[in-house]
């Protein structure tokens, strides 16, 4: 694979990562939130072109990073977002800005992502304020089936008593497909 093609595979990555870490691009309509840090991995697809990659996304509450690594651990693109805007930084030191993390997204993908929804939605939650087309639980109360803001959301929890979050997203939009698998949550303290 060529070095354009990797690196325009990996900026697409990254910017399908973002779709949960802009909770600054969406406006003060969208509360945070609460703060997490979570490892996975992501694989998204869209016209054709899918992605793959490992990450790691440390929410807080006035701050993002999300760092997008190989299958081996090497840091292939790192983003963070505050309130003065958003920088992605590739793994060979070439640095793109935007005023927000959707900015970026749009820039390497072309379309719109979900990005202050997704910071609710990982967590098993809704979108404050936001519309419900559709909602289903599960026996134990957790979120199956959210469809929301355009997106339908089907979610993969761990056995019961494991816990309550959830353990993968599969998210789709027209042809744009987003799954998530959450391969741990950390603690986060502040945020």
């Amino acid at each position: 694979m060529n070095f354009r093609v990797a690196r325009a595979l990996a900026a697409g990555a990254v910017a399908l990562l973002c779709a949960g870490c802009a909770m600054l691009a969406s406006g003060p309509n969208v509360p945070a939130a609460e703060a997490f840090d979570i490892l996975g991995r992501v694989l998204a697809s869209s016209e054709g072109r899918a992605f793959s990659a490992n990450f790691r996304w440390r929410h807080g509450a006035l701050d993002n990073e999300i760092w997008l690594m190989s299958p081996v651990g090497q840091t292939l693109a790192y983003i963070a977002a505050d309130a003065k805007g958003a920088t992605l930084t590739t793994a060979d030191q070439q640095e793109y800005r935007a005023l927000s993390v959707e900015g970026l997204t749009r820039q390497a993908l072309g379309w719109p992502l979900p990005l202050a929804q997704l910071q609710h939605w990982i967590r098993g939650g809704t979108v404050p304020g936001s519309a419900i087309a559709a909602l289903t639980r599960d026996a134990h109360g957790r979120l199956s089936l959210l469809e929301q803001e355009g997106w339908h959301i089907r979610y993969t929890y761990p056995e019961p008593g494991d816990g309550l979050l959830p353990r993968q997203l599969e998210l789709t939009q027209g042809g744009q497909r987003i799954r998530m698998v959450v391969d741990e949550w950390r603690a986060q303290e502040g945020g």
